[in-house]
């Protein structure tokens, strides 16, 4: 590919998410949904079919290596910020009613996704039922820590009882998920491999990493202050990433991973967001969405299709709100409060994607199949701010959610 396309391509790609970003915007949307469809914009579903031509000459299928490699970087490097913001004391603080609500946001979706995993078999019959079924699961499990905290943010809820809840949520949702994603890339990997065989890779290095390497960080930290140094930080990263790919679980577990276990203090925190997040949000991810795009065909989805679209937001919406609606009331939350939950926790945006781009680089997901649930990830991050603003009208949104306690 000839060098000066690439950078005429990330020029495209960039202009055209700030543009989605501005304009989705005005009407309440978080900056990711803009991104995304900016980025499916960009791709077969609108360039490619308006402009054949064009779509070809800035998009050759030479360069989606490139795009490609570039976008996996940018993953490493965001998969890092979300595990380095996810907070296990906010975990545990809150575990009476976040571990009730957290856990039944997953298991809900999950126990929903294997129910409609033999159905949707047929859109990929070529993949192991087993990976393809643990797959759709987790899928329908996930939830964006990073969107979600920027809609409590937006809506002036992240000082209320419901952000900390919803926060404390996604971020077990955030652990349990890339846990159970990396023991499904074991299986993938490894079809042949008895379970114990799956499952030993996940656990020893998650082991390693907080029985080992977490305490030899606080002790380098303590000595050197590597946590003051980018270098270090990055270092670390990659080889954390680097060696999760080789024991057989995916690289982008071992970026996230490597963020949980990473020395942190606030200062530390805003210090490695100053670094890195500018350029990992501005450039690097809106790469990641473009190569999305191009990797999604909606205009290839028949009339027939639409149908089975909507049932599946129907399904991950009612089973992923419906499962953390009914851990909240459990634990005392009140309607409006547990109705607020489960849509803030059916926020599914960039870590869907993400999701979704390794099923289909396994060979888990058919192209139709990735489409479809691309269509997904869009639809219920983007009903999220609109359903907030009907539960939460302006009179609550400056004072505290009402919550029992």
């Amino acid at each position: 590919m000839p060098p000066l396309l690439w950078l005429l391509q990330i020029a495209v790609i960039l202009t055209a998410c700030r543009l989605l970003r501005g304009i989705l915007g005005r009407i309440g949307q978080p900056p990711v949904v803009g991104e995304i469809i900016a980025g499916l914009l960009l791709g077969p579903s609108l360039l490619g079919w308006v402009a054949p031509h064009w779509f070809a000459m800035l998009f050759p299928a030479a360069s989606l290596p490139v795009l490609d490699e570039l976008s996996q970087i940018g993953l490493v490097l965001f998969m890092f910020l979300v595990g380095l913001r996810l907070d296990l004391h906010e975990v545990f603080s809150l575990w009476r009613v976040a571990g009730l609500a957290g856990a039944l946001s997953i298991a809900v979706p999950f126990a929903t996704g294997l129910a409609i995993a033999r159905p949707l078999h047929a859109f990929a019959p070529a993949s192991p039922m087993l990976a393809f079924s643990l797959f759709i699961a987790v899928s329908m499990s996930v939830t964006a820590f990073p969107v979600l905290a920027r809609i409590l943010a937006d809506q002036r809820l992240s000082k209320t009882k419901l952000g900390h809840v919803a926060i404390a949520c996604a971020a077990l949702n955030d652990l349990l998920a890339w846990s159970l994603l990396a023991w499904i890339v074991a299986i993938a990997r490894s079809a042949d491999a008895a379970v114990a065989e799956q499952i030993a890779p996940v656990a020893v290095y998650v082991l390693a990493m907080f029985a080992a390497v977490r305490p030899a960080l606080g002790w380098l930290n303590r000595r050197f202050k590597v946590t003051n140094e980018l270098t270090s930080l990055l270092i670390f990263l990659f080889l954390s990433s680097w060696v999760s790919g080789i024991v057989g679980i995916h690289a982008l577990f071992g970026a996230f991973l490597a963020g949980v276990v990473w020395p942190r203090s606030s200062a530390n925190l805003e210090m490695i967001a100053d670094r890195l997040e500018p350029i990992t949000m501005a450039v690097m991810i809106p790469l990641f969405f473009s190569y999305t795009g191009l990797r999604t065909n909606i205009g290839a989805l028949g009339d027939d299709l639409w149908l089975t679209v909507l049932a599946i937001i129907a399904v991950a919406t009612a089973s992923k709100a419906g499962g953390a609606f009914a851990g909240a009331k459990i634990m005392g939350l009140d309607t409006r409060s547990s109705l607020s939950l489960g849509c803030l926790l059916n926020t599914r945006g960039l870590v869907e994607l993400v999701v979704l781009n390794v099923g289909l680089d396994l060979g888990i997901l058919s192209p139709a199949l990735f489409s479809m649930m691309v269509i997904m990830a869009v639809a219920t991050t983007g009903m999220t701010t609109p359903a907030l603003k009907l539960l939460l009208p302006a009179e609550h949104d400056s004072a505290p959610t009402p919550c029992a306690t």
